[in-house]
């Protein structure tokens, strides 16, 4: 697999923002049926394995589900605060379940499973997020830690397009990369 060249700035920007644990949440904006977006913060869980593809987990009852079964297409953005640059990222995002069939989908749900938290793996028994609150229902329960609970699913995210703007410097840099239909990548330096 050959890496996208947006991956090596991305990884810069990982790595030197490290010491700040929020630089992992960047924010995921979906279509609502009506048109609208829909935007909320994500938890970024690395790469689809053999990919450029990044990694999320969510409720599978949560609004976005709904949202990307009726249109696929997302944009995601990202800041970083140390460095201070800023990366959006367009494409379209794949939702996996337990009824994946396939080898390389089965292996990408069981490892996001495994690598949560047990505190995180909780969350997925609690009530049905966006209704009403329930009273006495976010108790713990007994967990296997090796067997997703069904309302966990993977969110993997196909970028098409990567824009990157450096906000240090004067002038500031910005990078535009595309993915041609044939998974070449066309980088291109933009004015800020």
């Amino acid at each position: 697999m050959l890496l996208a060249p947006w991956r090596s700035p991305l990884a810069r920007a990982l790595h030197r923002n490290r010491s700040r644990p929020y630089s992992r949440y960047p924010q995921l904006a979906t279509v609502r049926p009506n048109g609208r977006p829909a935007n909320r913060t994500v938890v970024f869980r690395g790469f689809r394995p053999e990919t450029n593809c990044l990694i999320f987990v969510t409720d599978i009852r949560s609004a976005k589900i709904r949202h990307l079964r009726e249109n696929p297409t997302a944009e995601l953005c990202w800041y970083f605060p140390q460095t201070r640059e800023q990366f959006r990222f367009g494409g379209t995002v794949q939702v996996i379940t337990q009824s994946a069939t396939d080898q390389v989908s089965c292996q990408v749900y069981q490892q996001a499973w495994e690598a949560l938290s047990a505190k995180a793996k909780q969350q997925f028994a609690w009530p049905h997020p966006g209704k009403a609150r329930a009273i006495d229902a976010f108790k713990e329960v007994p967990l296997d830690s090796q067997k997703p609970l069904d309302m966990f699913a993977v969110l993997v995210l196909d970028a098409d397009t990567v824009d990157h703007l450096e906000l240090k410097g004067n002038p500031q840099n910005r990078h535009q990369y595309r993915r041609h239909t044939e998974g070449t990548w066309e980088v291109l330096s933009i004015n800020p």
